[in-house]
């Protein structure tokens, strides 16, 4: 019974910073902080290390939930498209740039003892926020036109690549389990495939599916969670990945509600940000070693121009002679905006043991840094469209 009611108390916690978050960026919105700064700060605050309200340990399979969903929507919003189109082709050569100048430089930081293990730090600096930035970019209409695709190939490039990174790199330790994780992944896509032909247009199966999707049945909704929690119980038992699993999953997950996609998509909304999501980005900020910081405070800004070369810096070659100088510099600046993947890493990386514990919280301050800061210079770089001109009435018009 102790246990209960203390896992309610840190639940109750974390809830209480999660509904707050957006009601503080709503109450101020000059505030130039994205929600997801302010769920860690929130978690920082609540966790053992300051206030003591919260435990991590007790929300920890409500916090790999969220961390699935925050894989699963990350493939489900990746238009593959996208790939097919010169924006989609550059944003590959820049990501693979990219991790080739993170791999020598992160590589160095460890030949000199920063760092331990080298690869998630570099994987680290290739990520990019696209769920973070999209609100953000929409908001100030640098979506639209050509200039906007080129920004969504880059982010998606920056989400999609480093989470199949992840997953062969930092998932698995032995290399046959890897691959079985791999093979098992696929099955998995195919199965889901094949899942499209079962409901075909017309038959019974599909019918149930689309005549129950709302209201109390919520089919569509209730199987995809079905799937995510039985992806983490079976990754959890065989020692497989589940982070390339739920990534694949959401993708395939697009392709298999066909019409409904829409729909499901803002069902997923729901149920990921309204309740998981914000519980695993609290429980991350709990979790996030406070005392490194204050010893190493250096460590964070080092990270912050890594995350800001690394990342950023090939965009201005690759994209040369297809967006102007403005333009590249926005997409640099977008694309090295990185948190919510720096976060999820971070905390694979310390549960596998391959990353030091200062390391992983200079990295997540680093990404809140590049969020608070990055984004605000791309749009204030933006050039300003031409306000009509308001046209006179005709004489004899009312």
């Amino acid at each position: 019974m102790d246990d209960i009611a203390g896992a309610l108390d840190s639940l109750l916690a974390i809830t209480a910073v999660a509904a707050f978050a957006p009601l503080l960026a709503g109450l101020v919105p000059r505030l130039p902080v994205p929600q997801v700064v302010l769920l860690l700060a929130g978690g920082m605050v609540i966790g053992p290390q300051v206030l003591g309200l919260a435990s991590p340990t007790a929300v920890e399979p409500l916090a790999d939930l969220g961390l699935g969903f925050v894989f699963l929507l990350a493939g489900y919003e990746i238009d593959q498209r996208l790939y097919r189109q010169d924006a989609g082709r550059r944003a590959i050569i820049a990501w693979f740039a990219s991790l080739a100048l993170g791999l020598a430089v992160v590589g160095l930081l460890t030949w000199l003892g920063v760092v331990r293990a080298f690869v998630p730090v570099a994987l680290a600096m290739t990520t990019t926020a696209l769920g973070t930035l999209v609100p953000i970019l929409r908001e100030n209409a640098m979506l639209r036109g050509r200039f906007g695709s080129y920004l969504l190939a880059g982010g998606a490039a920056g989400e999609l690549l480093p989470i199949l990174a992840i997953a062969v790199f930092l998932g698995i330790g032995n290399r046959w389990v890897a691959l079985l994780s791999l093979g098992t992944v696929l099955v998995l896509a195919v199965l889901l495939g094949f899942a499209t032909r079962v409901l075909r247009p017309g038959g019974r199966l599909a019918a149930v599916f689309t005549e129950r999707q709302h209201e109390t049945s919520q089919i569509q909704l209730r199987f995809t969670v079905l799937l995510l929690v039985l992806l983490l119980a079976v990754t959890e038992r065989f020692h497989l990945d589940a982070v390339l699993g739920a990534f694949v999953a959401g993708m395939v997950l697009r392709r298999w509600a066909g019409g409904s996609a829409p729909v499901l998509e803002e069902k997923l909304d729901v149920t990921g940000h309204g309740f998981l999501i914000p519980i695993f980005f609290v429980y991350s900020g709990m979790t996030i070693d406070l005392d490194a910081i204050a010893q190493a405070p250096l460590r964070l800004l080092l990270f912050f121009g890594l995350m800001v070369g690394i990342r950023g810096l090939p965009a201005l070659l690759v994209y040369l002679g297809v967006l102007s100088l403005r333009e590249r510099v926005q997409q640099a600046l977008v694309t090295a905006t990185a948190l919510p993947l720096v976060v999820a890493l971070s905390e694979i990386g310390l549960r596998n043991g391959t990353m030091l514990p200062e390391n992983a919280a200079a990295l997540v301050g680093a990404g809140m840094l590049t969020v608070l800061v990055l984004p605000a210079i791309a749009v204030a770089l933006r050039r300003p469209e031409p306000v009509p001109l308001q046209q006179e009435p005709e004489q004899g018009v009312l």
